[in-house]
């Protein structure tokens, strides 16, 4: 994919290192002249310096066979600027970090498909890592409202010998969590789990869900007998 990423900061640099990575082509935008030098010195992507808010800068950066649009610049009004230029430019997905939550409807407006506030993906991982620290994230989800995360069954948990579909039916299991798959190190097997699947201890599960179901989730794996 064709990709144009409007600011070379922390954010903006490693999502390009990221996607120079799998082969896609890169153009990051950034006023700093320095930080430009930087990103084509040590990242390989093209950087233009200037002003991402500028149709001139963009149209020198492709924006016209831009696949997909990213907004990673400090200031809220100069990320919406950008996406309102990139839906001008018939960008077809535009995804801005969002630092204030106000701005998300006026996102949506002009055309943001993602909005990612990295305030919140942060703190929902450090409260994770503090209430839970047994839990290792995977992934996040939903723009850092939700989470993949993978959970050991401890030795003497009650839910051992149950079943998939026993341990989402009971209520002290919150009903938004999914189990998506059944790590057995023993027999080094992963398992699609099914209904009838049945949890040992020692199985590392993944779950889905947003944070506060993900400890309530976590709370009750770790149950014993």
């Amino acid at each position: 994919m064709y990709i144009v990423i409007a600011g070379g900061g922390l954010v903006g640099s490693g999502l390009a290192e990221r996607l120079v990575a799998s082969r896609h082509d890169v153009v990051v935008v950034d006023q700093d002249k320095a930080v430009c030098e930087w990103v084509a010195a040590n990242i390989g992507a093209l950087a233009l310096c200037g002003r991402a808010t500028s149709v001139d800068i963009l149209d020198q950066a492709g924006m016209a066979k831009a696949d997909v649009a990213v907004a990673t610049m400090r200031q809220d009004a100069d990320n919406l600027a950008f996406a309102l230029l990139a839906k001008s430019y018939n960008v077809s997905r535009t995804i801005a970090r969002m630092r204030n939550a106000r701005y998300e409807a006026a996102y949506k407006e002009a055309g943001v498909s993602t909005t990612v506030h990295v305030v919140d993906v942060f703190v929902n991982q450090l409260v994770l890592e503090i209430e839970e620290p047994h839990l290792q994230q995977v992934a996040t989800v939903g723009a850092g409202r939700a989470a993949i995360v993978v959970d050991t069954v401890p030795k003497g948990a009650a839910v051992a010998g149950k079943t998939v579909g026993a341990v989402a039916a009971d209520e002290a299991f919150p009903t938004e969590c999914i189990i998506t798959g059944i790590y057995r190190p023993a027999t080094q097997a992963f398992i699609i789990p099914r209904g009838s699947a049945t949890i040992e201890a020692g199985d590392r599960l993944f779950l889905v869900a947003e944070h506060p179901n993900l400890r309530r989730a976590s709370k009750f794996l770790h149950r014993t007998r």
